[in-house]
């Protein structure tokens, strides 16, 4: 399965488990050059992925880098209560070690600030947005320190126009929109996709799990 069919998948799954409301404007990945059978043949190939709910050594060095990541979220997402509020799934990642907790939060933001800038990643705060610091701290961990010095920044920049963006958040899809309408932080979204070209986000993540594997094992 190519890399981008695998990060569409991903972030798609991401958005479907937590629910997210934000509409997608500012998609930074395409689905150009893949043709249709392909494109349906990975679908297929994902629905069906094995997901262990228990991680072992063994499973982990048998598992390809194009497909650590998916393992270690979907992983994740089996601890997480499908049904249970939003701060007793922040109280299950808060319990994990601080090599999962990156993973999830940089991949969670990635995926919505790919989706649709971090003006989504923190209109959607209950699901995504209350990962922020988390984030910035897994950033560090794993080595990626432009991207966290720029999430920072986005927090800063979120409490000191808090009031603003409070203004959009009666749930309904016109007002997302309107909150796009000179929006502080986008000037941030553009940095962030520059940043791939500079510190490449999945390979220091698969890097870090690679060198810290007993942080992601179950037994």
């Amino acid at each position: 399965m190519k890399k981008s069919v695998i990060i569409i998948l991903m972030f798609s799954a991401f958005f479907n488990f937590l629910g997210c409301k934000g509409q997608s404007t500012k998609t930074n990945i395409t689905t150009t050059n893949i043709d249709h059978k392909q494109l349906d043949n990975s679908i297929e190939a994902y629905k069906n992925r094995p997901v262990f709910t228990e991680l072992t050594l063994q499973i982990l060095d048998s598992v390809h880098d194009d497909n650590l990541e998916q393992i270690i979220i979907d992983n994740i997402f089996s601890k997480q209560d499908s049904i249970g509020s939003n701060e007793t799934n922040y109280s299950i990642i808060k319990s994990l070690s601080k090599g999962r907790q990156a993973v999830f939060s940089t991949w969670g933001l990635e995926a919505e600030v790919n989706n649709g800038g971090f003006n989504q990643y923190f209109y959607n705060f209950s699901t995504s947005g209350q990962y922020a610091e988390e984030a910035a701290d897994g950033f560090v961990l794993i080595g990626a320190n432009k991207y966290a010095n720029l999430t920072q920044r986005a927090i800063d920049l979120y409490m000191k126009n808090i009031k603003y963006f409070e203004n959009y958040k009666d749930g309904t899809l016109e007002s997302f929109s309107k909150s796009y309408d000179n929006n502080p932080l986008d000037k941030l979204d553009k940095e962030f996709y520059a940043l791939d070209s500079v510190e490449h986000m999945s390979k220091l993540r698969i890097d870090y799990i690679r060198k810290h594997k007993n942080e992601f094992i179950d037994k």
